[in-house]
């Protein structure tokens, strides 16, 4: 199915960001049930439901060019948003090559790769890019091979490298990360990284996990959806930049949390590589406004329900806590059979 790409939107200070009706149909809304708790949620990345994210690997939708430039737009202001450790290079060159092969069969009317042994011609019709280089050598390229084709792609990744019975967190591009850091986390382990998570270490969440992801071949992705909310359609809300949004919590009011208050899912895809035997793990981030959300009467109803009954460990963690009663408030009229709130007075 082909993609209409809107143009530039911003993600940012007048924040012109929103969702067309079929962007809004195809949202990976990530609640199974009306609760919630942690899980490993892991299914094998198969394509299933054309036209929805699960089609291809690597999903490209209406706002591919607005996220190019605004992850542009954080790389000028602070480069240490792509990092890559000096052994990693291989894992840099497999990035590379599985971005560059999925985009161009699975979106050929606006990307295309022709191999010639390893001299290789990339094209990317919407940013406007014609690139000739020799794969393998960095020096044909106008950045580091990691930065080049994440330059190019919506989402965040990281490339962990697999050692010791864990993996590390030794290479990466994230620009629009849900409250962390890659500068911070680069070299931790998976456990190290996943401290902050309250609960799911004692629920043993996290060593399934990584016995399950250790043991990712080639050729069997697998992903799962993460969640959180956030103030205003920002991708950027990282550590770093927490000065610049995290007073944005303190603004939800009644009268203006139907549009303020986004929900945030993260489609989450594990793939090993099979040169460095890296696992790339890829973060793509979807925005959608309560008031987008509710046009989708199950989505609202369950959504009331799941922050309703949220335990309050979780909602501290992911940020919810000074808003998360006004947005509970707001969806209750969805909810066929919640009771009324109380009026004031």
């Amino acid at each position: 199915m082909p993609v209409n790409m809107k143009p530039l939107e911003t993600y940012r200070d007048d924040f012109t960001y929103r969702n067309s009706p079929q962007a809004i149909a195809r949202f990976p809304f990530p609640f199974p049930e009306d609760q919630y708790m942690y899980s490993v949620n892991i299914e094998p990345a198969v394509s299933r439901d054309p036209g929805s994210v699960f089609e291809h690997l690597f999903d490209v939708d209406e706002h591919y060019v607005s996220e190019m430039a605004e992850r542009a737009l954080v790389l000028e202001k602070d480069p240490r948003r792509c990092l890559v450790m000096p052994h990693m290079a291989p894992a840099a060159w497999d990035l590379v090559e599985a971005i560059m092969t999925h985009l161009a069969r699975d979106y050929p009317e606006h990307f295309s790769l022709t191999r010639d042994g390893d001299q290789w011609t990339w094209e990317n019709h919407p940013l406007d890019i014609c690139q000739r280089f020799t794969f393998g050598d960095p020096a044909t390229l106008p950045c580091e091979p990691l930065e080049y084709i994440t330059r190019q792609m919506q989402g965040d990744f990281a490339m962990l490298d697999q050692r010791d019975g864990d993996l590390y967190m030794d290479a990466g591009m994230v620009t629009c990360p849900a409250d962390w850091s890659l500068a911070f986390d680069a070299g931790m382990s998976f456990k190290q990284w996943h401290a902050p998570v309250p609960m799911a270490p004692q629920m043993g969440v996290f060593d399934r996990a990584l016995k399950y992801l250790l043991n990712i071949q080639v050729g069997a992705p697998v992903r799962r959806l993460n969640w959180t909310m956030t103030i205003n359609p920002r991708l950027d809300t990282s550590s770093e930049t927490l000065h610049e949004w995290g007073h944005e919590r303190s603004l939800v009011t009644s009268d203006n949390v139907a549009g303020l208050v986004h929900l945030r899912v993260e489609l989450q895809v594990m793939a090993r590589m099979p040169r460095s035997n890296a696992l790339m793990f890829s973060i793509r981030t979807y925005l959608i406004s309560l008031e987008e959300l509710v046009t989708n009467p199950a989505w609202a109803q369950r959504l009331h329900r799941v922050l309703r009954d949220l335990p309050d460990a979780i909602a501290d963690y992911k940020g919810l806590t000074s808003y998360r009663q006004t947005v509970v408030d707001y969806l209750a009229q969805f909810d066929r059979e919640a009771v009324p709130a109380r009026a004031a007075g």
